[in-house]
């Protein structure tokens, strides 16, 4: 399993889909899935429940031996952790691909892909940039390295 890790603008979709092609993964992105159900992407409840439904269908497919990829941002530790361990649980490797880049940069790119309706302000991000758990160190540790280098690692 591979958790793509970051916040809107750090670029989780494009190496997601990266990795999906090279790795022939199944990929969850709650975004993509609300915006097909024409859901608000910022209805956490609903969120929450597609996010849950994802995770039990990544779940078989990972008992089935099958990479997938999870693309929700995974802003807290604890989120990292339950599915970190409900995978090792199973038996699966799990990869942590955190992406990170200043508030700036990101209010730039989320401006040019346009995608967001209504549109995400700045000061919105910023808040939620002081909200987000950077992985530390220690916890990267407790993951697998990566099958696949990240494009942007030279």
């Amino acid at each position: 399993m591979i958790i793509v890790c970051g916040l809107p603008g750090s670029g989780k979709t494009t190496l997601a889909k990266e990795l999906e092609s090279k790795l022939h993964a199944v990929r969850f992105s709650a975004d993509e899935w609300m915006d097909a159900l024409s859901v608000n992407i910022y209805d956490e409840e609903k969120r929450g429940k597609i996010e849950a439904l994802q995770w039990r269908f990544g779940q078989e497919l990972l008992a089935r031996g099958l990479t997938i990829i999870i693309e929700w941002g995974t802003w807290g530790r604890s989120e990292r952790d339950t599915l970190r361990l409900g995978a090792r649980a199973l038996g699966a490797a799990v990869e942590l691909h955190y992406l990170w880049a200043p508030v700036d940069v990101l209010f730039e790119r989320i401006q040019r892909r346009g995608l967001e309706n209504p549109p995400i302000e700045k000061a919105e991000l910023a808040r939620w940039f002081e909200m987000f758990q950077a992985p530390t160190p220690e916890e990267i540790a407790l993951f697998d390295m990566p099958l696949v280098a990240d494009p942007d690692s030279g």
